[in-house]
């Protein structure tokens, strides 16, 4: 049978200070948060960063939302970037370094190069990300030495509670509410990053839309069997309620309590 194509109403919005789950990571965000102004008001003494974590904890998305909410002055930097992408520029007030261990050997030398220029300058400031601490990153022996120099953060991991809230929270800024047992049963029976979460969730808003049905335990499991992820299962009930596609219209389960009043996000 051919699948209905729907309108993608639920785009993740921009990755920002506001919409990430701080957890335990509160004096790390409160830093960022101030850091441009910090630099404008005057001499700042800490201008280095470099924040470390397990892939998933949402390093990227800090740099993100740094660079989002700076007014265009921000540079975000990563493996991905051409070489001359880290060549110093007067006129940039923040870099944002991702996946510092993912560099290459000339992407390396370079980040050492304008680590050096950031720190001759007092306007300017660099906050970095990696997958260890600095003792244990495996990058070029002056770099890592560099990169322990300043502010060093753990980014601390979510607890399933707080992953169930930011997939609840996620979804309700697509327009959607999820049953209560959908975020459990993502954490039970899936991979646990962030990013596999958030792929999935994407995934199950357009399937739902497609179907026009409420996004729940049954639909999720329809939407696996439909792509071979899952053995086949008793159909759904008639009585299961439906989801509209039209803009402005989302919908959810009858009686589905409110999502949690905090602030998580997806992650990248």
């Amino acid at each position: 049978m051919q699948r209905q194509l729907t309108l993608d109403l639920g785009t993740p919005p921009p990755a920002t200070f506001d919409n990430f789950f701080a957890a335990g990571n509160h004096e790390l965000i409160s830093r960022l948060r101030e850091l441009e102004g910090a630099l404008a008001a005057g001499p700042v003494a800490d201008r280095t960063f470099y924040v470390w974590g397990e892939p998933g904890n949402g390093r990227s998305h800090l740099l993100q939302a740094l660079t989002h909410e700076a007014n265009g002055h921000a540079r975000y930097l990563g493996p991905q970037s051409a070489l001359n992408a880290f060549g110093f520029d007067p006129r940039v007030t923040l870099y944002a370094v991702d996946d510092c261990d993912r560099l290459s050997a000339a992407q390396q030398i370079a980040l050492f190069n304008l680590f050096n220029e950031v720190r001759a300058h007092p306007t300017s400031a660099l906050v970095a990300t990696g997958n260890d601490a600095p003792l244990a990153l495996t990058v070029r022996e002056d770099l890592r030495t560099r990169l322990g120099w300043g502010l060093v953060f753990h980014l601390q991991p979510l607890s399933d509670d707080a992953k169930a809230a930011v997939l609840k929270h996620a979804a309700r800024e697509r327009g959607i509410v999820l049953a209560d047992d959908v975020p459990a049963y993502l954490l039970t029976h899936f991979r646990r990053d962030m990013p596999s979460l958030m792929a999935l969730l994407d995934e199950l808003d357009r399937f739902s839309l497609e179907q026009k049905r409420a996004v729940t335990r049954p639909l999720l499991r329809a939407m696996l069997q439909q792509s071979g992820r899952a053995a086949p299962l008793v159909p759904v009930t008639a009585q299961e309620p439906t989801r509209e596609a039209a803009p402005g219209a989302p919908s959810g389960l009858p009686g589905d309590p409110p999502a949690p009043d905090n602030d998580p996000t997806r992650f990248k």
